[in-house]
């Protein structure tokens, strides 16, 4: 393996350049203020996390995680989502709180799967963790605060597609009872929206004419709340009757919200169904093909971490929205630049100081290396950049000290 030039970075991680930088920050501001808005309040939690905790009881498969050794040769993880290392916070410093907690977080994670996509191996998540509250008011508000951060961010033209794990489970129990590995597979190509190879598996497997169209027929289940009152005629177990009444309950909060609009109900959106237990969702914005915000229920996770109690949340792919989403428009400011001569140094900084506690931004510059007083012009041996992608100008005003 050749060494790497000076200019290079590896694999899968990027540079955020100052425009970037400026818009991400205002698309996680926003969020986060939307957010607090709803009495969630932010947590921070390490980057790094002890493999055997947050590392086994993550939703992200093993071969996902970026694993490491320190220097006692523990096995550690970067993190790579802000489920896990919450609800360790939860199980442990919060353990005496009182629930429901309703925590949100923006970091960055890790995975490698996004590197061998060709994607990012670091990206950026907004999101929420409401613990404590098993209702179906609690799953509605994440969706409806997911919502209403997605639109704070910019992001106009979506769709939140929501499912429950419980009906498919239900339907696969009663159609397929004593064949697991057919219902794991079965899951596992909705899992990755592969409807042929769904179909094609159906194929195979020794069902009754009936029960292989019932099963085709989920591929159909996706509408309004009307498809709840359809699912119910395909399966009378209770777990897949449970389901779609719950979801009936989350329709009816969501139409008080006013935000029943946006979503759409798809019973072969299953999420990580080793992961999730009850509904689950996905936003897709008009601009975006893969998914920039997902979400669900998981009522096992805490107790995996010594505190047994209900959980929902979502994450917001922050750096698709930067991407991809041109919806949130970012102000830029050009600094003040205050030239001036040495025997009129003190005063030109007492005036930069002035113009910052205002709120401005400021340049200063020694006079003959910016300005050249014949014409009172600004001479620049180069533009940034940034400067000349984003064509802004660099100085609002320049003030002379001569």
């Amino acid at each position: 393996m050749s060494k790497p030039k000076g200019f290079e970075k590896p694999i899968g991680v990027r540079d955020y350049l100052p425009y970037a930088v400026d818009k991400l920050r205002a698309i996680e501001s926003k969020m986060l203020a939307c957010m607090a808005s709803w009495g969630y309040r932010q947590i921070m939690t390490p980057t790094m996390e002890y493999y055997e905790t947050v590392g086994t009881a993550s939703s992200t498969s093993d071969h996902k995680l970026f694993k490491l050794l320190n220097n006692r040769g523990t096995q550690m993880v970067l993190r790579s989502d802000m489920t896990a290392p919450i609800a360790r916070v939860v199980s442990s410093l919060l353990k005496d709180e009182p629930l429901p907690l309703r925590l949100c977080y923006h970091a960055n994670v890790f995975r490698t799967i996004e590197e061998e996509a060709g994607r990012e191996a670091e990206f950026f998540q907004t999101g929420v963790e409401l613990v404590g509250d098993d209702s179906a008011e609690a799953d509605a508000e994440v969706i409806a605060l997911a919502i209403s951060s997605l639109q704070a961010a910019g992001v106009s033209q979506f769709k939140i597609a929501l499912g429950h794990v419980g009906f498919l489970d239900g339907i696969l129990q009663e159609t397929l009872p004593t064949a697991e590995e057919a219902r794991e597979g079965l899951k596992g190509k909705l899992l990755e929206r592969d409807y042929v190879g769904y179909k094609e598996l159906l194929g195979t497997l020794s069902l009754a004419e009936g029960q292989r169209k019932e099963l085709e027929g989920l591929l159909r289940l996706r509408g309004g709340k009307e498809i709840c009152t359809q699912a119910k005629q395909l399966s009378q177990h209770p777990l897949s009757i449970g389901a779609m009444e719950h979801l009936i309950k989350i329709w009816d909060v969501l139409e008080d919200y006013g935000v029943a609009q946006h979503v759409v109900i798809d019973l072969t959106m299953i999420g990580d169904f080793t992961y999730y237990t009850g509904m689950t969702f996905e936003g897709y914005a008009s601009e975006l093909g893969s998914p920039v915000c997902n979400g669900g229920r998981y009522d096992n996770l805490l107790q995996q971490l010594g505190r047994p109690a209900p959980a929902t949340g979502f994450s917001i792919k922050t750096n698709r929205i930067l991407d991809g989403v041109h919806g949130l428009e970012v102000a830029y400011e050009a600094p003040i630049l205050i030239t001036y001569v040495a025997a009129r140094r003190k005063e030109a900084f007492g005036r930069a100081n002035a113009l910052r506690e205002a709120g401005r931004k400021v340049i200063t510059s020694e006079f003959n290396t910016a300005v050249d007083k014949s014409n009172d012009s600004v001479h620049m041996s180069e533009k940034t950049e940034s400067n000349q992608e984003q064509g802004k100008q660099l100085y609002s005003e320049v003030i002379i000290f001569d």
